[in-house]
């Protein structure tokens, strides 16, 4: 087989694999917000379906960084391949740009606002009486920004599909 070929061949399986990644961050997001949250808070109360929400996110938030390790590991071979000479499949700026962005954010809400949001949750479901609101207002003052955060990813995802596919026409 000649390295073109072999090159080709890696090429179409790093496509691949960045189409069923973005499928899972983008779809993923999509099912959630568009059908398990209705779903959850018009079959439990907010409080329990707050927690089962909680939870559904913390396995949406796993498979995004599993999304994040396979569109970096097949961007670094496409890096790389492009610094060899093969301008073919090379990363292009506003593929870079929007997968960059995307990832700064998931990271953002995986590792610093979500938690922070659900410690939040947790002590609004915990407070008694008066404090209850504060503690709600402050749990949806910070939860804005996660969902603000989310729905922003979405976008950027989309763009970045769109990119990829025009991309690839132009090949």
């Amino acid at each position: 087989m000649t390295e073109a070929r072999q090159t080709r061949r890696w090429l179409t399986f790093c496509h691949t694999v960045e189409l069923v990644a973005l499928t899972v961050w983008v779809g993923g997001l999509v099912v959630i917000i568009g059908a398990v949250i209705p779903a959850v808070f018009n079959s439990f109360g907010m409080e329990p379906g707050g927690r089962f929400l909680t939870r559904v996110f913390d396995g949406y938030n796993r498979l995004t960084g599993g999304a994040v390790a396979l569109l970096v590991g097949t961007s670094a071979w496409r890096v790389w391949n492009g610094a060899q000479g093969n301008p073919e499949g090379a990363l292009s700026k506003p593929e870079l740009t929007l997968l960059s962005a995307m990832i700064v954010i998931a990271f953002l809400i995986t590792l610093v606002l979500g938690p922070w949001s659900v410690s939040l949750q947790e002590q609004a479901f915990a407070a008694q009486g008066d404090a209850k609101k504060m503690a709600y207002d402050s749990f949806f003052r910070v939860h804005t920004v996660v969902r603000g955060l989310y729905v922003l990813n979405l976008g950027l995802g989309i763009g970045l599909v769109a990119v990829k596919v025009r991309d690839w026409m132009n090949r």
